[in-house]
């Protein structure tokens, strides 16, 4: 009984972690492939996010990662703006060594099994070369190259979109949305990092980076000699004089030890789930860091690859991604009213979206009964 109560069936139970709706192990032998779907909503509409392609340390840890992911995803698909709800995949193991066409097409079956509950994009360790594989077993994936009726790469405006963020977070705090002058440091320049050290840079912000990966370093390096590399992202938060610090690797990057080390007076980055655990806003909160929610300022990439669902095009998605510079300011001034951290201001705001339309779905249900 112990092992039941405290194993995977619990996790996913959990009423702790949102009230999943469904979780699919999916496995084919012939390819290797090993994936967790988990949607975690479909109040405000089919379930969107992208697939993890990472090599976990345990299969639980998978299905931790894809419950998490996926209700981030339910929470900024809602504060974006968009009628869809939230969902994750990930595929477990080394994408370097277990990536294949026919894996891709294997996971490509079962994400069309789902009937269009969940709709797949890209994510860390999965690109648009892939999501055109998987697209050819499923109609319900998107992120697609533009020469398969795709938006291409979705970091461009991801990043686009954190800048609006970062933009948000200085008027709120110096009372100009500008970067100009400020030292901001960014953990990761990978694939949408390096498109956000862009912004910041035509800002005129001083840029400070790291990545455990020195191909990425050496790409923003070449390119602007001028940025400033730390060793490590325990070196980049200690930086003296940081105004921001933006971590754009994966989650968990503000834990007990990080935040008492920060520098920083703003935290505003690309990573999902950056908080490792319950209470870490307030731990931001107690030191006068301002937070700017990951999955609020995140959300350029979702909302670009949402609009492959209705014909795309890339200018009504940058306007999209502009208003999270106004979202954004909504979620800090709602913070001070309510004497609450951002984050928890930015859960009451989508959840009560989220209440509403389940309200008005068992409304309608009630009156077709009658």
């Amino acid at each position: 009984m112990t092992e039941m109560t405290d194993g995977v069936l619990h996790t996913l139970f959990r009423t702790e972690q949102g009230g999943h709706e469904q979780v699919v192990l999916c496995q084919d032998r012939a390819s290797g492939l090993k994936a967790v779907i988990a949607i975690h909503s479909t109040a405000l509409g089919p379930a969107l996010g992208g697939t993890r392609f990472h090599a976990y340390a345990s299969d639980e840890e998978a299905v931790l990662d894809a419950l998490n992911l996926s209700r981030g995803m339910s929470y900024k698909n809602a504060l974006a703006g968009l009628d869809l709800g939230g969902g994750k995949a990930v595929i477990i193991g080394d994408p370097d060594v277990l990536k294949s066409e026919e894996l891709l097409l294997a996971y490509g079956r079962f994400v069309e099994s789902l009937g269009g509950r969940y709709v797949t994009a890209c994510d860390v360790g999965t690109y648009v070369a892939d999501m055109d594989v998987v697209a050819r077993e499923t109609r319900w994936a998107t992120g697609r190259s533009p020469e398969n009726g795709g938006a291409g790469d979705s970091s461009v405006l991801t990043a686009f979109g954190v800048f609006q963020g970062m933009r948000a977070s200085a008027q709120h705090l110096w009372g100009d949305p500008t970067l100009r002058g400020r030292k901001v440091a960014v953990a990761g320049v990978g694939k949408v990092g390096h498109y956000l050290v862009e912004h910041l840079l035509e800002d005129g912000a001083e840029v400070v980076i790291t990545d455990v990966r020195e191909e990425s370093l050496r790409r923003v390096l070449d390119k602007h000699p001028q940025v400033s590399v730390a060793a490590d992202t325990n070196a980049l938060i200690r930086t003296e004089g940081l105004d921001i610090y933006a971590p754009c690797a994966l989650g968990g990057a503000l834990n007990d030890e990080s935040v008492p080390a920060l520098t920083a007076k703003v935290v505003c980055g690309a990573a999902n789930n950056q908080l490792a655990h319950p209470g870490v806003e307030k731990d931001l909160a107690d030191r006068g860091i301002l937070y700017a929610p990951d999955y609020v300022v995140n959300a350029g990439g979702v909302i670009q690859v949402a609009d492959e669902l209705h014909g795309f095009d890339f200018d009504r998605c940058k306007a999209k991604a502009t208003k999270i510079f106004d979202t954004t300011l909504e979620i800090f001034a709602r913070a001070k009213a309510d004497g609450i951290p951002p984050a928890a201001a930015a859960d009451r705001i989508a959840e009560q979206r989220m209440a509403d339309a389940r309200a008005a779905k068992a409304a309608k249900g009630l009156s077709a009964a009658l």
